[in-house]
């Protein structure tokens, strides 16, 4: 059995982190000594998650409320993060969805890229300076193998043309796996360390925002397949609380192992013209650090 990592000191973001694996990924970092924040975009939620924690381990997690679909909303909550003056450990961007049919986020980005990938980016990097300063510190991207069936279409990331559910999940987490491999480049020498996971099949509330019978439907069977979030967060977890992450950084780990990412013909190439579409969404560009 794995030994538990005391994390007693260590200030912890947690987005998405109400439900499923967010809130299993919190219990557990609570349980090793963490110092939670949880950020959520429903206030109900957001107040009952803490409790139960507090109940549990005797310590109540600050609340962050964001709806992650909102540029204003990332940016307004990066800067009262910034305003309590806390160091910053370890940013988990676990917050994601699917939508069954086409939305689009109140910023005009298709609503699945933008809670899955653009959310991640822009609040990473608003909150890259805090992480900086409390080195040795680390962010932790959930992602999905789904990537690997993903295609980054540059001229329709928004789906507008053909748009499944699947295809715009893909894309976002193909997205996100190629932020970890940027964003690692970029921190080189930083004492901030970045890596992906895919927690693999879980019973979760990712579509939570559908409406209707489908979303109920699978309400109730997720749980009767796949395994509970507390062991699907197993490999999160590790990756959040592990000394070797101190100084490894951009790889792409599953169900505890790491493993190749696909990242297609010319990663370098994707990645640059992805960063750049990427700064022009959100307004978040690479800080200076140090």
């Amino acid at each position: 059995m794995e030994p538990k990592q005391d994390m007693q000191g260590r200030v912890c973001l947690v987005t998405g982190a109400t439900s499923g694996h967010g809130r299993a990924l919190a219990r557990l970092l609570a349980d090793r000594g963490a110092d939670l924040v949880l950020l959520g975009r429903n206030p109900e939620r957001c107040r009952e998650t803490q409790q139960a924690i507090a109940r549990a381990v005797g310590r109540e997690p600050r609340v962050l409320l964001c709806d992650l679909a909102r540029r204003t909303e990332i940016d307004r909550a990066a800067e009262e993060f910034l305003s309590w003056d806390l160091p910053l450990h370890v940013l988990l961007d676990n917050a994601g969805l699917v939508s069954r049919h086409r939305k689009e986020s109140p910023d005009g980005s298709e609503l699945t890229l933008a809670v899955n990938y653009l959310a991640p980016f822009q609040l990473t990097l608003r909150l890259l300076p805090c992480l900086a300063r409390s080195a040795p510190a680390r962010i932790v991207l959930v992602a999905s193998d789904a990537h690997r069936v993903g295609r980054l279409d540059f001229d329709d990331l928004d789906v507008r043309r053909r748009y499944w559910f699947w295809k715009a999940y893909a894309q976002s987490k193909l997205a996100l796996v190629h932020f970890n491999r940027a964003l690692a480049r970029r921190l080189e020498g930083t004492g901030v360390t970045v890596n992906a996971c895919d927690p693999g099949p879980i019973a979760s509330r990712i579509a939570d925002r559908e409406p209707g019978m489908v979303a109920a439907l699978a309400s109730k069977l997720l749980p009767l397949v796949f395994p509970a979030p507390e062991r699907a967060a197993r490999t999160a977890l590790h990756l959040a609380t592990d000394p070797l992450f101190d100084r490894q950084s951009g790889a792409y780990w599953r169900f505890m192992k790491r493993q190749p990412p696909s990242l297609g013909r010319d990663p370098d190439a994707t990645e640059r013209r992805l960063w750049e579409l990427s700064v022009t969404r959100t307004g978040a560009g690479f800080p200076r650090l140090g």
